[in-house]
């Protein structure tokens, strides 16, 4: 998909909240802007997508279905920060990095496990000194988190990926805090794919009983975790999936957060 056609679509939900431009990314010497679509309310979901560009689904929902999120959110008093594709050059070329070769997702943050040795991510039950803010990495990360420290951190925050490797039409999510919250969105969404339970999905990571994962690996979801964000997850579905059943999925989650968020009580 052109990314200029997407962006018009974005600009297009200026009647549904404020639409703005938090930054823009040169690639091939063609300008990409990179947007924030902002809906007021009480409380605060962040919903970021669209990392990885080969990762479709997630742009894709909020471009097709943003006004029901909308509509959903603003019954219960929620408001939206939406990052609908943080990497639109990988978007438009269908590709897991930008054009550039640069890698965004997981550099929001790192961890010092020794004196003076910094690390990405954790792997099980490893311990660590510290964590601090990485300056480095992609543009489009440093953008993004740039623009997201302007803010308050929200009362729960949703990252949507796509899982490209796992095969059949199949989700998972990695999560923070009280799995129970979580549960009922993995039971819904099994009516649509595939939990992958117990199994091995990366060189690191196994899901549990409940197709869940807990890995700090320096992504936003991690970073806002540190910061005490009641709610985090990263969303997963495969991209053998149908579109309409990533959709389904995709809103169980959203419509979910939504829900997560107006609980709180800050």
């Amino acid at each position: 998909m052109r990314y200029t056609d997407y962006a018009q679509r974005i600009r297009s939900f200026e009647n549904l909240g404020e639409v703005a431009e938090y930054g823009q990314v040169l690639e091939g010497g063609q300008p990409y802007p990179l947007f924030r679509i902002t809906v007021p309310g009480e409380r605060w979901l962040v919903i970021t997508s669209g990392f990885h560009g080969e990762e479709p689904a997630g742009p894709l929902t909020l471009a097709e279905r943003f006004p029901e999120v909308v509509a959903y959110a603003r019954q219960r008093g929620v408001g939206l920060r939406v990052y609908p594709c943080i990497n639109p050059s990988g978007f438009e070329d269908g590709t897991r990095y930008n054009r550039s070769g640069e890698k965004p997702n997981n550099d929001f943050l790192r961890y010092e496990v020794a004196p003076g040795e910094w690390r990405g991510e954790l792997n099980e039950g490893q311990d660590h000194l510290r964590w601090a803010l990485y300056d480095g990495g992609p543009k489009e990360t440093r953008l993004v988190r740039s623009d997201l420290a302007r803010f308050r951190a929200p009362n729960a925050a949703l990252d949507i990926h796509q899982d490209n490797y796992l095969g059949g039409a199949a989700t998972y999510a990695y999560t923070f805090g009280d799995k129970a919250f979580y549960r009922p969105f993995v039971e819904a969404s099994s009516k649509h794919a595939t939990v992958v339970r117990n199994q091995k999905v990366d060189e690191q990571n196994i899901t549990d009983d409940d197709g869940l994962i807990v890995y700090h690996d320096g992504s936003v979801t991690d970073w806002y975790a540190r910061q005490g964000v009641p709610y985090t997850a990263t969303l997963e579905t495969t991209t053998p999936m149908s579109m309409e059943a990533c959709h389904a999925v995709n809103l169980i989650w959203i419509r979910g957060f939504i829900d997560l968020a107006a609980r709180t009580g800050r």
